[in-house]
C-alpha cells in the first residue's frame, strides 16, 4: 500500500529524474537536503533549487518527463503534484534570486537510490534561516536540523550571511546557547 509519505519520496525522485535529463542544473534543498545529510525526515514537501536564468526551462523538462506541473500564484516557484503530493521547484529563496553559484555547490549525493545534486549543510542552514521573518519564525522545526547538522556547517559563513535577518541571529544565539554550535 503506497503511503502518502511513498508518494511524496516517489514524486522526488521523479522530480530530479527529469530534471537531469533535460540537463537543468538544480539541488535539493530545504528538509530533504538536511534529511540527505542526517537530519530528521520531514513531512510536507520537497523543494529543489534551480537557478533564475533557467527558470524558464523548468515546466518544459517536467512535462517532458511526464510530471504533472501546477504554476501557482507566486511567480518564483512551479509545483510538481502527485495527489496530495506536491514538490517545489524555486528560483527565489528568501527573497532573492538563486544564484547558479549556490546550485553548483551542491554536492551529489544518493537521495532514495536517486544520484542528485544536494545543497551543502552550510547552504541548507543559510536558505532555511534567509527565510525566517515576522510571518514565519518557527524554531522549533529548524533545532533539530540544525543539532543533526552541526558538525557539517561552517558556522561563521553562516553567521556572515544572515547577520542582516534578525530572526536568523535570535536563532543563531540560541544555538549559542544551548551548546548547540
Amino acid at each position: 500500500m503506497e503511503t502518502e509519505e511513498n508518494r511524496l519520496q516517489d514524486l522526488m525522485k521523479r522530480t530530479a529524474v527529469a530534471l537531469k535529463r533535460a540537463q537543468v542544473p538544480f539541488a535539493l534543498c530545504g528538509g530533504y537536503a538536511a534529511w540527505a545529510r542526517g537530519a530528521p525526515e520531514p513531512e510536507h514537501d520537497a523543494d529543489f533549487l534551480v537557478a533564475e536564468a533557467d527558470a524558464s526551462r523548468v515546466g518544459e523538462a517536467l512535462v517532458a518527463g511526464g510530471l504533472e506541473v501546477q504554476e501557482p500564484p507566486e511567480d518564483w516557484l512551479l509545483k510538481v503534484v502527485d495527489g496530495e503530493a506536491f514538490v517545489d521547484v524555486l528560483w527565489r529563496a528568501g527573497g532573492k534570486p538563486v544564484d547558479p553559484s549556490l546550485v553548483a555547490r551542491a554536492d551529489v549525493l544518493p537521495v532514495l537510490s536517486v544520484e542528485m545534486p544536494v545543497l551543502t549543510a552550510t547552504d541548507v542552514l543559510i536558505t532555511k534561516l534567509a527565510a525566517l521573518d515576522e510571518h514565519y519564525c518557527d524554531f522549533s522545526r529548524l533545532l533539530p536540523t540544525a543539532r543533526a547538522l552541526r558538525e557539517q556547517v561552517d558556522w561563521e559563513h553562516v553567521r556572515r550571511e544572515v547577520a542582516h535577518n534578525d530572526f536568523a541571529v535570535v536563532f543563531l544565539l540560541l544555538l549559542e546557547r544551548l551548546d548547540v554550535v
